[in-house]
């Protein structure tokens, strides 16, 4: 398949020798450094300098960067923590943004005391360190900072118990960053540290490590509201470095409307950017609430300023599965993954069918109808909330933890919790972002999120790709010609088709990671809304693997499990490498708004907390799954009438 998967081309495709020269003079030279031969003389007088060639722009090492216009998939990190984020230096992380970034490249790391390596470097990264507290985090860790000797900080910077980092977080974070008017805690030094913090130290190392068309570096942060403990949370992210001199946080306001108005400003300015709300699950019904924060019913103004800025969500992450819960979806029968249900035991943060992301956009095709501005147009994007600094260390084999000391440890990890949110044994890896995108720079890897053809995967590299138009060929045989006539002659994940008089055909095609599990099956959601405006979903299997056939009750069989829970291990002698097929909606109504996106489901795998009880000779923990179906979710494509 790599006609449809180029890997991301080095660094000068295209480039110039000279370029290239250039941008490794420093390390090599081109061309010269050969030992003189032991008779030629030496001149004592220097010779004339030669004007060094100048290093190559951003810009002329972008244009050097081949495109493909059938596009391929890159993978990457939407939302990771380093030690500028103050929860997490809290609890002991002392990895920089500059190190998190070798990190994603293939670097070692110490955390936790051990080194640790991603395995496979990614594509693209976005720090996103909570824009909040940045300022004090500088004055903490730069020697001659700012009120860097504050004795409040020396205390920071000593704390070494569990018991003492969880006391100064309940009472310098928690506390206050829940409460209704959030503010700078009494070590704060004022504005310039936290202008050193994002341009200094956060904005350098994106500048620093941006490799275009080998690894793309996204300027963010992460807008931190949480008023009530009810999670706000947007990571914002920039398409370039025209960045604001200073972040927008929730000292400003924890209101998610003044936060849109302050990005409407920045596009003013020439910035653009894009929030991507997460933790829907533990919201407590304010991610989607039908009022505005003036208790004013959603109007087609508030509709139209989210979805501009909005463009996508966090499918999952660490803190668990925010697309549906087994609870609320019975009859779909792969809801009942990483549902974290002690999400809903802290803070009161119990759960609600509306909190949930496949409700979300769905009930969005409601607000469409009425207003004619959807306010939940959300594609899918995935992140970790790793507080290690460790971007997308997602593999089940290799879990270390995401949170230091709260689930740094074997005994942590099993009989502790995640403060405030979670149960350690219940969190995940979290999930690694994925987009289409014609090359492997800023300005690709953004607009192909902007335009929401984005997918989210649990861990696991599977590329993925979904179309609908009305004259797709309903039996694809062939993955390239697949995706060529999905965009000539229809619409890829993220788009919209409208006023067709004719059912539509939805063609899709799935390939396993390469370094991973087998595909289970490849499943369509469809969503609508009834009369009353409430959400309606039917889960539809488009193509599995071997020769099973659904039943009487319409459901495909399993396809197996080959782990062995007391090796963990597993092979791939069931599932399919490959899959590809096409549906078309049977109940399809011209006049009827609705919404489909794609499922991807591997074989059975283990669990990591199996690999870590087998790793360490331990019993296996009872009240969590042994296994899982790692999985794979597409953006949505809609359809409207006309």
């Amino acid at each position: 398949m790599n006609s449809l998967s180029l890997a991301a081309r080095p660094l000068g495709a295209g480039v110039t020798a000279t370029l290239l020269c250039a941008v490794v003079a420093s390390l090599a030279g081109c061309g010269g450094g050969a030992d003189l031969p032991k008779d030629v003389a030496v001149a004592t007088e220097p010779a004339a300098e030669t004007p060094s060639p100048a290093a190559p722009t951003v810009a002329e090492l972008e244009a050097g960067v081949a495109e493909n216009p059938l596009k391929d998939a890159y993978f990457g990190e939407t939302h990771v923590h380093t030690s500028y984020s103050l929860d997490a230096y809290i609890g002991g992380a002392r990895i920089t943004p500059d190190e998190a970034y070798r990190f994603a490249k293939g670097q070692d790391v110490t955390v936790n005391g051990q080194k640790h390596n991603i395995g496979r470097p990614l594509d693209f990264v976005a720090v996103s360190d909570h824009a909040e507290f940045i300022g004090e985090m500088y004055s903490t860790q730069v020697p001659g900072a700012k009120g860097g000797d504050n004795p409040m900080l020396n205390e920071l910077r000593s704390l070494k118990s569990v018991d003492e980092q969880r006391a100064w977080f309940v009472k310098y974070v928690v506390s206050n960053n829940r409460g209704d008017n959030p503010s700078h805690p009494p070590f704060y030094a004022g504005p310039e540290t936290t202008r050193s913090a994002w341009q200094d130290v956060i904005l350098k190392a994106a500048r620093d490590h941006y490799q275009p068309g080998r690894f793309t570096t996204i300027a963010g942060y992460e807008w931190t509201a949480a008023p009530q403990a009810g999670n706000m949370h947007r990571n914002v992210l920039f398409r370039d470095m025209n960045v604001p001199d200073v972040p927008f946080s929730a000292l400003e306001s924890n209101d998610e409307e003044k936060l849109w108005a302050w990005m409407a400003e920045q596009e003013r300015k020439g910035s653009k950017l894009l929030a991507i709300p997460h933790n829907s699950n533990g919201s407590k019904g304010l991610m989607f609430e039908p009022l505005d924060n003036a208790g004013k019913p959603i109007t087609a103004e508030y509709a139209r300023l989210r979805s501009h800025f909005e463009r996508l969500i966090e499918m999952m992450q660490i803190k668990g599965n925010s697309e549906v819960h087994r609870k609320f979806w019975p009859a779909d029968e792969f809801a009942g993954f990483e549902n974290a249900d002690s999400v809903g035991t802290f803070s009161n943060r119990a759960f609600k069918k509306e909190y949930f992301v496949r409700w979300a956009v769905i009930k969005g095709l409601d607000y469409q109808q009425k207003l004619g501005v959807n306010p939940y147009h959300l594609g899918f994007t995935g992140g970790t909330d790793n507080h290690n600094g460790l971007p997308s260390d997602v593999a089940e084999n290799d879990y270390i933890g995401s949170h230091g000391p709260a689930d740094g440890t074997l005994d942590a990890r099993r009989t502790g919790e995640i403060d405030g949110w979670i149960k350690a044994k219940e969190s995940s890896p979290g999930t690694i972002a994925a987009v289409w995108a014609t090359r492997n720079t800023q300005a690709a890897i953004w607009d192909a999120m902007a335009a929401r053809e984005s997918f989210v995967t649990s861990g696991p590299r599977i590329k993925v790709r979904f179309y609908s138009g009305a004259d797709l060929d309903a039996s694809p045989t062939d993955a390239r010609a697949l995706v060529e006539q999905g965009y000539h002659g229809g619409v890829p994940m993220g788009g919209t088709i409208t006023g067709l008089t004719k059912t539509p055909t939805f063609t899709v095609w799935a390939s396993k990671d390469p370094d991973g599990a087998n595909l289970d099956r490849i499943q369509i959601i469809k969503g609508w809304v009834d009369a009353k405006g409430e959400p309606q979903d039917r889960v539809i299997d488009v193509a599995w693997s071997g020769d099973r056939k659904p039943g009487k009750d319409g459901k495909l069989p399993p396809v197996g499990n080959t782990v062995d829970v007391k090796q963990a291990t597993y092979t791939n002698a069931i599932g399919s490498v490959e899959l590809m097929g096409s549906w078309t909606d049977p109940t399809f109504d011209p006049k009827q708004h609705a919404l489909y996106y794609v499922r991807v489901l591997e074989i059975p795998t283990p669990r990591w907390t199996t690999y870590d009880a087998v790793r360490n000779n331990l019993p296996l923990l009872e009240d969590v799954p042994t296994t899982i179906q790692e999985r794979a979710w597409t953006s949505p494509i809609w359809y409207a009438p006309l």
